[in-house]
């Protein structure tokens, strides 16, 4: 066996491995808060029934380094939603809070 087919795995797992570098760079570049809170609120419409409206949901910086963004939904029973995000627009976990929204600062 020629010596340059050891070589065959290693290359093909670099091509992987930058094509993947490639597309997390390309998403992180991309992605904009406006994305992330439509999608977020578009889940929110989806589980939450007819009831459930658009202006339900807000948006406010990440308080931890790991949180880009946090979409808050707040429901017609005052059970708040919020959906942290991190910076590649994946769901970091999912808290329904029961504490009731706070009144918007003006």
């Amino acid at each position: 066996m020629p010596r340059w087919l050891w070589f065959m795995p290693l290359g093909a797992l670099m091509v992987v491995l930058a094509a993947w570098g490639f597309r997390l760079g390309w998403i992180a570049a991309t992605i904009t808060e406006t994305d992330v809170i439509d999608a977020y609120t578009v889940r929110y419409l989806e589980t939450q029934g007819p009831e459930a409206r658009p202006t339900d949901c807000s948006a406010q910086p990440g308080q931890d380094a790991a949180v880009w963004i946090v979409v808050s939904c707040v429901t017609r029973s005052a059970e708040r939603i919020d959906y942290p995000v991190d910076r590649m627009g994946r769901l970091l976990h999912l808290s329904p809070s029961a504490v009731p929204p706070e009144a918007p600062q003006t």
